[in-house]
């Protein structure tokens, strides 16, 4: 049995059976790990959706922005729907209703004590033990799957407040909560986000950091995979898997095979690149920014 963490899909369907058909999977043994983003850009959002949620029990897959994004579109209406054609599929497809409230059950973080990795898609508060980002992750997840979901989507957007906090309540707090965990990559060592910042390490303004190099961040008894941050790559370092290889900017898609020593296998993107000009912008809650 091998369980493998696969970064950002972003709707690159071919790409995606062109690496399970590399990494050999087998369904009844293997397990596969998503870090989120399964959507957006590739224009194959539909197919991974399916191909995902068909494999049942072997997947796991964690929330990311782009995957927020879509779930909160549908539940707008249809003339306040934007006009993303990879969306649009999904949201108008036969099955459509019932993709978006699987992936809206899906939950935000990912543990498995036995493998010793925790799997989110962006990143970890510097003030977060394990436990705690497992209360706050699975209080929103909770919201998420209330009746009152639709408010709680609706209003998530938004950079303030810049960071988590005890002192945060309510819809602030979830917010907080969904922006540390999907769409982080440099803070303050008070967790404060540098949300305009989307570069390579070394391009962040002075007093931030990658958020697993912050001063004063709790010690993690623990791995992490994650995804979210093209412009840094595959990358492992301070115990940080990190997967996102820029598929759908025409780089790679990447997995790790997560038992014995962890093991990276990519492969090149297998279609065209998206349209967006620059990953740098791709990394808002969707396609807001």
């Amino acid at each position: 049995m091998s369980t493998y963490a696969i970064g950002d899909v972003q709707g690159c369907y071919d790409t995606l059976r062109i690496l399970v058909d590399r990494l050999r999977f087998d369904p009844a043994i293997d397990r596969l790990w998503f870090a989120g983003d399964l959507v957006n850009r590739g224009g194959q959002s539909l197919e991974t959706l399916r191909f995902i949620r068909s494999l049942g029990d072997s997947a796991v897959a964690v929330l990311g922005n782009h995957d927020l994004h879509l779930i909160a579109e549908s539940v707008k209406a249809l003339e306040r729907r934007q006009k993303n054609q990879d969306l649009r599929r999904v949201l108008e497809a036969a099955d459509g209703e019932e993709l978006i409230d699987w992936l809206r059950n899906r939950p935000l973080l990912h543990l498995d004590e036995d493998l010793r990795f925790v799997m989110i898609h962006a990143g970890l508060s510097p003030q977060w033990t394990l436990d705690r980002a497992r209360v706050e992750a699975q209080r929103v997840e909770k919201e998420l799957r209330s009746k009152d979901f639709k408010n709680v989507l609706l209003r998530m957007y938004g950079d303030r407040p810049g960071g988590w906090s005890r002192r945060l309540k309510g819809l602030d707090r979830t917010r907080a909560t969904i922006n540390v965990l999907t769409r982080m990559r440099f803070c303050d060592p008070r967790g404060q986000i540098s949300f305009d910042s989307k570069g390579a390490p070394g391009s962040q303004p002075a007093g931030f950091y990658p958020w697993f190099e912050a001063p004063g961040h709790q010690a993690r008894a623990f791995r992490v995979v994650a995804g979210h941050w093209s412009t840094l790559g595959r990358f492992q370092g301070m115990g940080v898997f990190g997967l996102d290889t820029g598929c759908v900017w025409g780089g790679k898609l990447t997995a790790l095979k997560l038992q014995d020593e962890p093991e990276f296998i990519a492969v090149e993107c297998g279609q065209p690149r998206s349209n967006d000009a620059d990953p740098q912008s791709a990394d808002g809650m969707g396609d807001r920014d």
